[in-house]
């Protein structure tokens, strides 16, 4: 298999190259050249197996240039009772009868970035190799909260990489923001930007196809990759989780092989719920997949109309990690929809970077309908759903999952779909223990972040992570701002260019 550009399909490369590489360098992502089909019989076989053979089953369908022992050696060093807080790697909670969240926080950042990043590190390191590349590798990453801590805690002193990350300086929670800038490691940096996620985003897109840096960094042994879910490492292990959890299902007798379940996903850059329509390509029995956005609804119109525009008020809410207003994975979506049409692609982003809005065709409009539903809620419905949650059936969620829950309890309301249906519960609610503890109607009035910690296990009941108990006392090693428009120099200080 190979990967092309979405914005030129006659690029041609190895996974591997893909996933070094990061990003084409016409700006467009590596998409796989076909989606390779896997039976119902593999799917329920696989809840036979443990969670890394599941993964090294996916791999071995997308990875097809790695050795079944590169990809062993990958999910074996990832997925492991070191890295998470279950030997299952994710749990699944039955809410109630017949809908399921997902929890796919039980990593050592306490988010689902951890599923992808734990392996991306082996992944990338494993395709520098393959390449006979003695290059350093220089990862640069934008967050808006979740991923620049998983990408920092996964590359941390990972020989021949150095990492460094912006973040929205007022767009992350408190413990987001401290998991980010005490991060330990002597290859990793970390600073804030004046801005929102998407100038970060844009900022880091700008410096990885800029030919004059990507020669700076030649003449000094360097390469630029990415740890965002622009790069095919850091996708494809997310397809993973939706295979495993449907052979799951079946395994415990929650459903039956061949019953369709619908996905429900809080979404912001797109990622994650693109990972599950790649599971339902390869013949996971998918019937809808419910994008779920917060107030940044974005992708809530665009699902419903066909009309992206981005000309609109951004919002800081409580669900700081979906407030993205430039979503690039859809980018992937729309190349596959419209049949691998690189010129139509290059048409649509152009007018979205140059003005902010495109409109795409009707036959793409249809084929989003049929698989995609799109709602979104405010951060006061946000809150009533952690609360009527928490008293209805005693679980606390984060303020990500309740976005998602509530959109779900919209659907299910107006169409009556009774499907099994699946919610991707994203983060622990430890790492938004203000706006939890606020939706609860709990004490908030606390000295530091360790108060509200307490006070949520009291209320919660859950165990506190101790990857996040273990901040309390740590050093603030990052505390560096900048303009949005200084990241270039940034970057090439911290390097030594």
């Amino acid at each position: 298999m190979y990967y092309k550009s979405t914005r030129n399909s006659e690029v041609n490369v190895s996974s591997a190259q893909a996933i070094a590489q990061g990003i084409s360098k016409d700006g467009g992502l590596f998409v796989p050249s076909e989606i390779p089909s896997v039976t119902l019989d593999e799917i329920v076989a696989l809840g036979d197996k443990s969670y890394s053979e599941r993964a090294a089953f996916v791999f071995s369908k997308f990875l097809t240039d790695f050795s079944d022992v590169e990809i062993r050696y990958c999910v074996d060093n990832a997925y492991t009772s070191k890295n998470f807080d279950s030997e299952n790697i994710t749990e699944i909670a039955e809410l109630f009868s017949g809908t399921f969240m997902l929890e796919l926080w039980h990593g050592p950042t306490c988010a689902f970035k951890d599923m992808a990043l734990q392996i991306l590190p082996y992944l990338l390191t494993t395709s520098t190799k393959k390449l006979n590349s003695d290059k350093k590798t220089v990862i640069l990453v934008a967050t808006s909260g979740d991923t620049g801590k998983a990408a920092l805690e996964g590359f941390k002193d990972v020989e021949g990489t150095q990492i460094m990350v912006f973040y929205p300086n007022d767009g992350v929670s408190q413990m987001q923001k401290r998991q980010m800038t005490t991060q330990e490691g002597n290859n990793v940096a970390v600073c804030s930007i004046e801005g929102n996620f998407d100038d970060a985003q844009n900022g880091v897109k700008a410096i990885f196809t800029n030919p004059e840096i990507a020669k700076q960094l030649e003449d000094n042994g360097m390469q630029f990759s990415s740890a965002n879910s622009i790069n095919w490492g850091r996708l494809a292990p997310q397809i993973i989780y939706y295979v495993s959890t449907y052979a799951q299902l079946v395994k415990q007798e929650k459903i039956k092989a061949g019953d369709k379940i619908n996905v429900v996903v809080p979404t912001g850059n797109f990622g994650n719920i693109l990972a599950a329509y790649y599971a339902k390509l390869m013949g996971v029995p998918v019937n809808k997949l419910i994008c779920a956005s917060n107030q940044n609804n974005v992708l809530t119109d665009f699902i419903n109309t066909g009309v992206y525009d981005r000309n609109r008020d951004f919002y800081a809410t409580i669900s700081p990690s979906m407030d993205i207003l430039i979503s690039s994975n859809l980018e992937r979506l729309l190349y596959h929809l419209t049949g691998e049409n690189d010129a139509q692609i290059r048409e649509w982003f152009g007018n979205l970077a140059q003005n902010g809005r495109y409109e795409v065709s009707d036959d793409v409009k249809a084929k989003l309908e049929e698989s995609f539903i799109a709602g979104c809620c405010d951060d006061e419905q946000t809150k009533q759903t952690i609360k009527k949650i928490y008293d209805k059936y005693g679980y606390t969620c984060d303020t990500h999952t309740a976005v998602a829950v509530k959109v779900y309890l919209d659907y299910k309301e107006k169409t009556g779909d009774t499907t099994p249906t699946v919610i991707a519960s994203t983060a622990s609610p430890y790492k938004f223990s203000a706006s939890v503890l606020s939706a609860l109607e709990l004490n908030t009035d606390a000295s530091d972040e360790y108060e509200l910690v307490d006070e949520l296990h009291t209320a919660s009941n859950i165990p506190v992570p101790q990857s996040l108990a273990e901040l309390k006392g740590k050093e603030v090693r990052f505390n560096k701002i900048i303009d949005k428009s200084q990241m270039k120099e940034y970057v090439l200080s911290t390097l030594g260019i």
